[in-house]
């Protein structure tokens, strides 16, 4: 998830799990550029989703991507679209690391993977390390944090080469189509309160509007910041759910991740630390710097909840099976039920969920 370094990796130098050390230098050897030697790897924190680890010759470094272990929603880690869209960014005032190469062939590890440039930086990932920064310093954050999203909804991607990168139209149909199958694939028990909250989500279905180039999971722990000016971003990483959408979806997911209903999933994040801006000033800062009509902003709130909880019920079905990498999945099943409770929240729906 992030390219920042110590405290950000984990102990160990050889074949971490899920990465076969020798065949990956190999590979470098042949396609990666100004690669010179055998390799060094370790696991970054974070990557709840696909896994990521810092990769060293000894003179160079480089982030390298791929999917879980154990995946069950395939079509959600799908690291060639995070290559291709950063690379169809580079240059176009959204920060993205600069990508290296791309392997598409299985037989090297099992899987394909991606390889970026790494991005030396902060990440504010939990609120220990939002410890010691001010109120102003967490606005100056967040500023750049919608900065930064609405730099991207306004980069014209037909220009960009990325005219197929999606189907803007009937995207947010699509949306709840889509995490409602999801859900069936990952569930580990019965949940009543999501079918709810789908069906209250169809029933306020707004008339699609204006399309953009959409992250799909922007947050704060998915960025990399400047650590002597928190307000300058980096690199945005994380773009395998990106695609072409309703940039209203994305907003809506930042605001989510406000929320101290992901807690549990993300391990008290920094962007739920008190101090940070509410969702409310969030909005209104991303509207005055877009001119978009957030009037309907209950509904993409409401939707970010139910595809926050689908994908927290996926790390909690992996960490049940024991392929999860790393620390910090132990919650992500308790975040369900309280994220399906503000997603029926939002849209003014209340009652139990279970």
């Amino acid at each position: 998830m992030t390219h920042s370094s110590s405290p950000a990796e984990t102990a160990g130098t050889t074949d971490p799990p899920g990465l076969d050390l020798g065949a990956v230098s190999r590979w470098f050897d042949a396609n990666v550029p100004g690669c010179q030697g055998p390799l060094s790897a370790r696991v970054l924190h974070g990557g709840r989703s696909n896994l990521t680890y810092l990769v060293s010759d000894g003179h160079s470094r480089w982030v390298v991507r791929r999917p879980p272990l154990g995946g069950l929603t395939p079509s959600a880690h799908d690291v060639g679209r995070e290559f291709r869209v950063m690379s169809a960014l580079r240059g176009r005032g959204v920060a993205v690391p600069s990508a290296a190469a791309h392997c598409t062939d299985p037989s090297v590890i099992g899987v394909p993977f991606t390889v970026v440039a790494y991005v030396e930086g902060r990440v504010l990932r939990s609120r220990a390390d939002a410890a010691g920064l001010t109120p102003y310093d967490l606005k100056r954050c967040a500023d750049g944090l919608v900065e930064q999203l609405a730099r991207l909804h306004a980069v014209p991607y037909a220009e960009a080469g990325l005219s197929g990168w999606g189907r803007p139209d009937g995207y947010l149909r699509r949306q709840l189509d889509r995490w409602r199958t999801q859900w069936d694939l990952v569930a580990t028990r019965p949940l009543p309160g999501l079918p709810r909250l789908h069906k209250a989500l169809e029933e306020t279905l707004p008339t699609e509007s204006a399309a953009s180039i959409v992250h799909g999971d922007f947050r704060v722990d998915n960025t990399i910041l400047d650590p002597t000016d928190l307000s300058r971003v980096r690199a945005v990483v994380d773009w395998e759910l990106s695609t072409l959408g309703n940039p209203l979806a994305d907003l809506g997911t930042f605001l989510a991740y406000r929320d101290p209903a992901v807690d549990a999933l993300l391990d008290t994040p920094a962007a739920t630390a008190p101090g940070f801006p509410g969702q409310l000033e969030l909005a209104e800062q991303y509207a005055l710097l877009t001119g978009r009509d957030i009037t309907l902003l209950p509904f993409y709130l409401a939707l970010a909840y139910f595809k926050i909880a689908v994908i927290a019920e996926g790390v909690h079905a992996r960490h049940l099976k024991g392929v999860t990498v790393g620390d910090g999945f132990a919650g992500a099943g308790d975040s369900v039920p309280e994220l399906v409770t503000a997603g029926l929240a939002a849209l003014g729906r209340r009652g139990a969920v279970l």
